[in-house]
């Protein structure tokens, strides 16, 4: 008599493997925070096309980094400061229901002996969470969001993002991607600066650098000299010194084919003095091509008004106007280096970079996954 065969069996069997995900509804809402050295800010977007159209924005000056460079900790004034602008960022994703976010800090909280636990403290009195993401982070997500004003011309590419507390660059070599490829391949960089293997043409990082010197740091390290020209002068040299250790630093730098994309408010305000605008206005800001000279001419007025004029000029704005030399040093160390007829003012950085490596592996920009 043949053995009974077990219930069910012949039968296939049941699934073990976990589900796949439902696909993310094209209409959701993303969040994304950037906790630095000197602002918080934070995007509330929705996808729509290859883009995202922005439905609120949070921007406030909490000078988190304030002292930081004495004494190695966050001060209790500038966690208070900080926990009170995260409160109404709280209170916006509530309002809009905001299910998909990222919420992350950069380098003061990366510097700071109580950064970790200071993270806590913020989950303990808002209820977010964030998170302190590594420099190498930090500098991809902003070359991620720079994608739409790579030129498809652009063969060398330098991505400088100037922070509160640190300075990335990042140069990337396109020369390889076909020029229509070009912008996508930069978004691929989502996925990290050693990409694996593709069938998509890949952009490639020669070398990167996080410079541990943005706008606030940098001032407050020269904050003791008095002469204002000699200040900025020791800021800028100071600044040159610290890229040593960037590869490109050492090579003759490109004539054609060079593109240097900059996205911090040093550069947003410097173009926007360039324009003479009464108001800030992003859509003439963002993509506006300057030259070395162009950014020489305005530096050079900033330098000729003084530390008053400066605090009365309407072009800087009163969040900028004690950073705004420290920011130019920078950028003046940088052109004098690679000086070039091509610079991109992009008014975008670490938020958007965010928002777009989110969307992107959600699979609900059009033409993506990049």
């Amino acid at each position: 008599m043949a053995p009974k065969r077990p219930e069910g069996a012949g039968a296939f069997p049941k699934a073990v493997d976990t589900p796949a995900p439902s696909p993310v509804d094209p209409a959701s809402l993303y969040a994304a925070l950037d906790l630095g050295t000197n602002s918080c800010r934070m995007l509330v977007a929705q996808p729509k096309g290859s883009q995202f159209h922005v439905v609120d924005s949070f921007s406030k000056s909490v000078q988190l980094g304030n002292g930081l460079e004495a004494s190695g900790r966050l001060s209790r004034s500038s966690m208070s400061r900080t926990i009170q602008a995260l409160r109404i960022c709280r209170k916006k994703l509530i309002k809009h229901d905001v299910k998909r976010m990222r919420l992350v800090a950069t380098e003061a909280c990366r510097r700071a002996s109580n950064g970790r636990s200071f993270m806590n403290y913020i989950r303990r009195e808002t209820g977010l969470e964030l998170e302190i993401i590594k420099p190498e982070e930090e500098a991809r997500l902003a070359v991620v969001s720079c994608a739409p004003l790579v030129s498809t011309k652009t063969e060398q590419l330098l991505v400088v993002d100037i922070g509160g507390g640190s300075t990335e660059l990042v140069w990337i070599d396109l020369s390889k991607v076909p020029p229509l490829e070009r912008p996508r391949s930069i978004m691929r960089m989502g996925r990290g600066f050693v990409g694996g293997v593709s069938d998509f043409p890949a952009a490639s990082v020669v070398d990167w650098i996080s410079v541990p010197l943005g706008v606030a740091t940098l001032r407050e390290m020269f904050d003791d000299v008095d002469d204002d020209a000699g200040r900025y002068a020791l800021m800028s040299v100071h600044f040159e010194e610290q890229l040593a250790g960037f590869s490109p630093f050492h090579h003759e730098p490109p004539r054609a084919g060079f593109q240097i994309i900059g996205t911090s408010g040093t550069v947003t305000t410097v173009a926007a003095t360039h324009l003479g605008l009464r108001r800030y206005d992003r859509t003439k800001v963002d993509g506006l091509r300057m030259t070395s000279d162009q950014i020489e001419r305005v530096i050079q007025g900033y330098l000729a008004l003084g530390p008053q004029g400066r605090r009365m000029n309407s072009h800087i704005g009163r969040d900028r106007q004690s950073l705004i030399m420290s920011g130019a040093a920078i950028l003046q160390a940088l052109l004098r280096v690679w000086p070039t007829d091509r610079l991109s003012v992009a008014d975008r950085g670490l938020r958007e970079g965010i928002l777009y490596s989110q969307m992107s592996a959600d699979g609900v920009l059009e033409g993506g996954p990049f």
